[in-house]
């Protein structure tokens, strides 16, 4: 895909505040000083739509719309931030002293010429809010709450939703960076609950990504999303009692990527290691995993959730390894964390809103494929579980101690696929159970476009994936022994 969506995004933020170019190179060349290293400012516009039915209605229609701008001026380690919810040249004035007077101390820098190089686009420009008609989501809402009803006499309860974002932004920075960005997202989800002799099991099942959603309309998208959640609640329904202790656990492919997102991902941001909290710190060069394990934090993805044509800093999206053959080779930088760590930026730089500064964060991250079939990986497991799905889950940065809650998952006894568990709970370390991977499917796959990674306070959009993983022990906590 090729587009430069720079001047787009530019004039039209620039122009809701009646900004010309002179006064914002003007505004750049007045924010540097002896006083600070670096400056920044980011605009930003986001008009966002959500629809949600339950119970055959319509319960929630929003819409909404939020700019402003956030200015940053770094010194050394030290970085001042400061916002407006709004775009408007006295306001740009007011943010950018204040961002400034909060560094002191800085080292003598005069401000780039702003330049733009066209970079490659990993989506269109497409809005996703006027594609579709309103009547039409909510056709669309009825339509699918129908259609999930009629698949199991057990379905009790339906949510349909639908959320949809169109942002534009637009970075300018000191270093020269004069770059912007049209960015679509969607999310499509359903969600059940289905009952058998008084126990009630719920499932979801969703997408998603950046585009617009006419998506929905292509290949029976949406009828798929509710065969899936409604499959889901009715293995819950008849799920066992999950075992506790240690085992062999196999990994579905797709989503359970989360558990590589969560557990090894996070250790694996710039911020964490330039603190030296992280339980990769010091550690490039070093094996930290199975040499079946090579790690990829890729923004370039076509369309996906978690891909990016720039990151939040104007840095082009790219693709980063991370660890390769088992063998740690780099983190994920934003431009701060970077340069005090001596290195380059890797387009990670993101950060939810204009309220808030970036930091180092994931894209799409997941496990390249192995050799192994993943039917040879069930089979070669005398005991254990086989987990397809997670819900949530906590990690420790630190020590990088993990705990999650399988959605869905499976007894596996001689080398089968058994009954379905509920209630099991995977416990471990990150770095630990990366060395005990010994077999890696050839089957990866991405999940299918609902994520949202939290730090900090702050959410963005992500993308997780894996192929299936065979794990030689992990203690699972569950209610049986």
């Amino acid at each position: 895909m090729s587009r430069d969506s720079t001047n787009v995004a530019k004039q039209s933020l620039l122009a809701t505040g009646d900004i010309s170019e002179r006064q914002l190179e003007r505004m750049m060349s007045g924010m540097m000083s002896r006083q600070i290293d670096r400056g920044e400012l980011f605009f930003q516009c986001i008009r966002n739509e959500n629809w949600s039915l339950e119970e055959g209605l319509v319960k929630n229609a929003g819409y909404s719309l939020s700019k402003g701008i956030g200015a940053r001026a770094i010194c050394g380690e030290k970085s001042g931030f400061a916002y407006a919810d709004d775009i408007q040249m006295g306001t740009l004035e007011q943010t950018a002293g204040a961002a400034r007077s909060i560094a002191k101390l800085g080292l003598e820098q005069r401000t780039q010429i702003p330049t733009t190089t066209p970079i490659p686009s990993f989506y269109d420009d497409a809005d996703p809010l006027s594609s579709v008609s309103q009547d039409d989501k909510v056709a669309l809402l009825s339509r699918i709450d129908a259609f999930t009803r009629a698949l199991d006499p057990r379905v009790v309860e339906v949510s349909v939703s639908i959320v949809a974002n169109h942002e534009t932004t637009y970075v300018c920075s000191s270093d020269g960076t004069n770059r912007g960005d049209v960015r679509p997202l969607v999310r499509f989800g359903v969600s059940v609950v289905v009952e058998k002799d008084g126990r009630r099991e719920r499932g979801s099942f969703g997408g998603g990504g950046r585009h617009g959603l006419s998506w929905l309309y292509e290949n029976d998208t949406a009828e798929d999303f509710a065969r899936e959640a409604v499959r889901q609640a009715l293995v819950n329904l008849d799920a066992i009692d999950a075992p506790a202790g240690p085992m062999t656990v196999v990994l579905g492919p797709g989503l359970p990527g989360v558990l590589l997102h969560e557990a090894v991902g996070h250790g694996l941001e710039g911020d964490f290691n330039r603190k030296g909290t992280s339980a990769f710190s010091n550690r490039i060069g070093e094996r930290v995993a199975s040499p079946l394990c090579t790690v990829i934090d890729d923004a370039t993805f076509p369309n996906r959730r978690g891909s990016l044509t720039m990151d939040d800093e104007g840095t082009p999206g790219q693709r980063t390894i991370l660890i390769e053959n088992g063998i740690l080779k780099g983190y994920m930088q934003d431009k701060l964390n970077a340069s005090l760590m001596g290195t380059t930026s890797t387009g990670n730089g993101r950060r939810e809103s204009y309220a808030h500064p970036p930091m180092p964060r994931m894209t799409n991250t997941f496990m390249l494929a192995g050799n192994s079939d993943p039917e040879e990986i069930i089979r070669s497991v005398d005991r254990g579980i086989f987990a397809v799905s997670f819900g949530g889950g906590q990690v420790d940065i630190t020590s990088g101690q993990f705990v999650f809650s399988a959605t869905e998952a499976y007894l596996i006894e001689n080398g089968k696929k058994m009954a379905p568990i509920r209630g099991a709970t995977l416990i471990g370390n990150g770095p630990d159970i990366m060395n005990k991977v010994s077999m890696v499917g050839n089957d990866l796959a991405l999940d299918t476009g609902v994520g949202v990674c939290g730090k900090e306070g702050q959410g963005v959009p992500v993308g997780v994936g894996q192929p299936t993983l065979k794990i030689d022990e992990i203690t699972v906590g569950g209610t049986s022994v």
